[in-house]
């Protein structure tokens, strides 16, 4: 059986079971004898006057630009690691390399573009530290 038939009968396939399970379910919920009862805002926020929207909401009530600052630090740290760990694919593939001068380059190639890599996220992680105290302590 060639790919392209395998491919058109596993979509169809995968649509008929997902029409066929959306209809059992709107079948299954049309013979419910559940009643419903539209809701009000009021139900749905049974709050104390006075009360901020940030609270109903579960938001924070942290600072801005301390907000910012932890999303940017996030940000980088995951770049970090990518950094990282395309250091360690391209130390394994020159290591599996077994002596082949094409895949030794290109693994050698992976390693430094890691390593460049690192220091951007590095450096940039230096100067958003910098700029994001400078401009804390500016406004407090």
């Amino acid at each position: 059986m060639s790919a392209q038939k395998l491919i058109g009968f596993g979509l169809g396939l995968a649509l008929l079971a997902m029409f066929g399970l959306g209809s059992i379910a709107l079948s299954a919920s049309s013979t419910s004898s559940t009643t419903y009862v539209p809701l009000t805002s009021d139900d749905l926020l049974e709050v104390a006057p006075g009360t901020s929207i940030g609270d109903v909401a579960g938001l924070g009530t942290a600072d801005l630009r301390t907000t910012v600052a932890q999303i940017i630090r996030a940000i980088l740290a995951f770049l970090g690691v990518v950094a990282v760990v395309i250091i360690i694919w391209g130390g394994f593939k020159w290591m599996t390399s077994g002596g082949a001068d094409d895949k030794g380059t290109a693994a050698r190639k992976l390693i430094i573009m890691g390593i460049v890599g690192l220091a951007i996220v590095l450096s940039a992680y230096a100067i958003a530290s910098f700029v994001i105290s400078s401009l804390i302590s500016a406004t407090t």
